[in-house]
């Protein structure tokens, strides 16, 4: 099952949707981005303190199920929806967009949600994307990488201590290093059609980029 989440971020970060859905969340202003690009909203979520009172009544009513929190909660919004969406469809690959292009607390926020206890066991099937960026999330193993046709660059961000990292078939390589803060390993390259890398603990993630 292919899920789709839309955060509130500004559409001008999306990146072209090129697939149908199974199911579509909004995140609070996200679900009023869902509703006028003509897209459903199987779930919307959130405090929804970014709508007016017009388009927060109009979400109501449009919604097929509707997740409303307080705005004063541990958790972002998108954290809500991520959990709900997990607790329904625990096998589902889960793409987020409007996640990165707005406020930066709410990007790391959503960047560092796969280090979470809950999360991490699901990370691997999990996706952001905007209009330059594509991050996937690795736990320990040997991955294969597959490049995306349009992006020029391709960066490991170590989201906790990682041990034993090894990157291969890509333009700088690493072998057997022990990362003990989170670290970016940025603007390495694609030499083939795939990368590898391969690690013994910890959380990866993996972004895939372009210039604008």
């Amino acid at each position: 099952m292919n899920i789709l989440l839309v955060a509130g971020a500004p559409q001008e970060s999306w990146p072209t949707i090129k697939q149908s859905f199974d199911y579509y969340v909004g995140i609070d202003r996200g679900s009023l981005l869902l509703y006028q690009n003509d897209l459903p909203v199987d779930l919307a979520v959130g405090d929804f303190d970014s709508l007016k009172e017009s388009e927060h009544k109009q979400i109501v009513s449009i919604a097929k199920e509707l997740l409303t929190a307080p705005a004063e909660k541990d958790d972002t919004d998108t954290q809500l929806a991520l959990a709900a969406v997990l607790e329904k469809f625990p096998h589902a690959t889960v793409t987020l967009i409007g996640a990165t292009g707005g406020r930066i607390d709410h990007f790391l926020a959503n960047l560092w949600m796969a280090v979470e206890t809950r999360f991490r066991p699901f990370c691997q099937n999990i996706v952001i994307k905007d209009k330059q960026n594509t991050i996937s999330f690795l736990l320990p193993g040997k991955h294969m990488i597959k490049k995306e046709n349009d992006k020029q660059y391709l960066s490991y961000c170590c989201l906790s201590v990682v041990y034993g990292l090894t990157l291969s078939k890509s333009k700088y390589t690493l072998d057997n290093q022990d990362v003990l803060q989170p670290t970016v390993y940025a603007s390495n390259q694609f030499i083939e059609d795939f990368a590898e890398v391969e690690f013994k603990t910890g959380v990866i993630a993996v972004v895939q980029s372009k210039d604008q």
